[in-house]
């Protein structure tokens, strides 16, 4: 922290120019106090992967997502692949993200109801939506359900999808039928998990 007020002891207090000196120079010091902060911040905000479209470069780029991927794939048993093309369709890999109509937030956008629901059962009361560790974990818990529920199966990243989005009881009405650009993200969602399914198997980093 910079102080532009203090060398020896309270030097603003030691100046002639009496109370508007020190409540100028207090000003000062918030502001720059503030920006500061922004700037660290900004600096150690998470970014998205360089190269979205390859899950081998992704996760040599991030090797703590392939950890808590893998680490969500053995607690829940959804793929790797799976939970990278949800997340990805949903966010963008990004760990702020939020829309304007919504509580959705974070990789996983979860909306606050599910997340809040998905600590209580899983007992993760300090789990975060902006960490990437734990939206995964989120999307494997939520993708169990779904499998549980509905019998989808863990490696059907289309009826998978179409069921995070509308939630278990949207899907069993079928309320995505009358979602035709719904039915496309779902169809992205499935062509992505099984590219980064294939790409994976390459690399060897299943």
């Amino acid at each position: 922290m910079i102080s532009v007020c203090s060398s020896r002891g309270n030097a603003c207090a030691d100046r002639p120019f009496g109370p508007r000196w020190r409540l100028a120079c207090v000003r000062l010091w918030i502001s720059l106090t503030l920006a500061g902060g922004l700037l660290v911040g900004c600096a150690g905000a998470p970014k998205p992967p360089r190269q979205p479209d390859d899950a081998c470069a992704i996760f040599a780029e991030k090797p703590k997502w392939h950890k808590a991927t893998r680490r969500a794939e053995r607690r829940w048993g959804t793929p790797m692949q799976v939970q990278l093309a949800i997340i990805r369709n949903e966010s963008s890999f990004r760990h702020d993200a939020r829309p304007r109509t919504s509580s959705a937030y974070g990789y996983s956008q979860a909306i606050d109801g599910t997340w809040n629901w998905y600590r209580e059962q899983t007992g993760r009361s300090n789990a975060k939506r902006t960490d990437f560790a734990d939206a995964a974990d989120f999307v494997g818990w939520y993708t169990d359900l779904s499998q549980r529920l509905l019998g989808i199966s863990k490696w059907d990243g289309y009826n998978q999808y179409l069921a995070y989005h509308e939630g278990h009881t949207g899907f069993q009405r079928g309320s995505y039928r009358r979602k035709d650009w719904l039915v496309a993200v779902a169809r992205r969602v499935d062509e992505d998990a099984r590219t980064y399914g294939e790409q994976l198997r390459r690399c060897r980093m299943r």
